[in-house]
């Protein structure tokens, strides 16, 4: 017998701890990756190829304050500025659901194409959006959760204004970073809500970066001391304020990540003593056949490496395989378009797989190192 079989013989001496061991570990590595997984996407949206030159302009008090519309032709006379559009959240129901899937936003359609450039969708629909009142365009993952095609009429229940609209279907786009949401015209929500001359927010798209800094200064500075002061940041910007709003979701995620990995580290523990106690009188021998302290704490350790690295395979790689190759959208009811399990992520599994591994292997080493050959051989007696 070599000393590697020794070591596997050993760990699988009672097949149905080392299997709840290894599932264990699987499991919390798996919620391990998923919760950060997840922060990733919430803390680090992904960009698309335009985000660069975007400006979000908003209501300094709040999001949810309107902008009056007549700002309009002010902020288009600042240079550096491309195309402008409005941008206002419709938070309509779809179908008497409870929650928003998607989000609609009621835009210019002229100025769609200056603004979202990566937007991709044929002619004849940025036409039809153009040309028709009640036209909606409907992103690809939306369209096909719901099997929605060009032509078909769909109705929404606003949850800000006192409405429901109905829209035609005229274009489904793809390209964006998120091909969600629904967009409309700005003209159709003002007619239909009876509340014209206000918008939530300013979409816009500048020349060049080098110019993004005097844009987001000059519209500041343009609305400073009105009764509708602003705030412009760039997209990116925007997004982590947006998120910041939801509280501190770093702190509470990585709160529960420190709970998964500090359980699994007692459970771990407890799982290599009780095998090691088990097996004393082994121990004890070894010692008295000339075995030394760190020969026998190389065989704890590799046992305990080995199941935590076999806990890693099972819950890191299952998680990279159906995050990768998986529907996420579909897993996520439409939450999250995907997910991406970085090197980094992998990494910071593997690593605490490791640390795992070495940490549970401790107190049981201690307890070999203090035991004699005499007690060791009296303790299973």
């Amino acid at each position: 017998m070599t000393i590697g079989s020794f070591i596997i013989k050993n760990a699988l001496r009672n097949k149905r701890r080392a299997t709840l061991s290894i599932l264990s570990v699987a499991v919390s590595l798996f919620l391990l990756v998923l919760l950060l997984v997840a922060l990733r996407e919430i803390t680090l949206p992904v960009e698309g190829a335009g985000a660069e030159l975007r400006v979000a302009v908003r209501n300094k008090i709040s999001i949810a304050n309107l902008l009056p519309a007549k700002q309009l032709p002010i902020i288009e006379k600042i240079p550096g500025i491309e195309a402008v559009t409005p941008f206002t959240w419709f938070g309509g129901k779809y179908k008497g659901e409870q929650g928003m899937t998607f989000a609609q936003f009621a835009i210019d359609p002229k100025k769609l194409p200056g603004v979202f450039t990566e937007l991709k969708m044929p002619p004849d629909s940025y036409a039809a959006f153009e040309g028709e009142r009640d036209a909606c365009i409907i992103g690809k993952i939306t369209a096909d959760k719901y099997k929605m095609k060009v032509g078909d009429k769909i109705s929404l229940e606003s949850t800000v204004y006192p409405v429901t609209m109905e829209f035609k279907i005229v274009g489904i786009y793809a390209g964006t970073p998120d091909d969600r949401n629904m967009l409309f015209r700005q003209d159709y929500l003002d007619e239909s809500s009876g509340l014209q001359g206000q918008v939530g927010m300013w979409w816009l798209k500048v020349k060049s970066a080098q110019e993004m800094p005097k844009v987001i200064s000059a519209i500041d500075k343009t609305f400073e001391n009105t009764s509708a002061e602003v705030r412009a940041e760039s997209e990116r910007a925007f997004q982590l304020s947006f998120i910041s709003m939801w509280g501190n979701i770093k702190l509470l995620v990585m709160l529960i990540c420190s709970a998964v990995i500090f359980t699994l580290l007692l459970v771990s523990a407890s799982t290599m003593s009780m095998a090691i106690r088990e097996r004393f009188r082994e121990l004890a021998i070894l010692k008295a056949l000339g075995f030394r302290r760190r020969e026998l704490f190389a065989f704890i350790l590799a046992e305990s490496f080995g199941l935590a690295a076999a806990g890693a395979l099972i819950g890191v790689g299952g998680a990279y395989v159906l995050f990768t190759y998986g529907d996420v959208g579909k897993m996520t009811n439409g939450i999250f378009p995907s997910f991406e399990v970085t090197s980094r992520i992998v990494g910071v599994g593997a690593l605490v797989a490791a640390v795992l591994g070495i940490v549970a292997s401790i107190m049981p080493s201690i307890a070999v190192a203090k035991m004699s050959v005499t007690e060791g051989l009296k303790t299973l007696d």
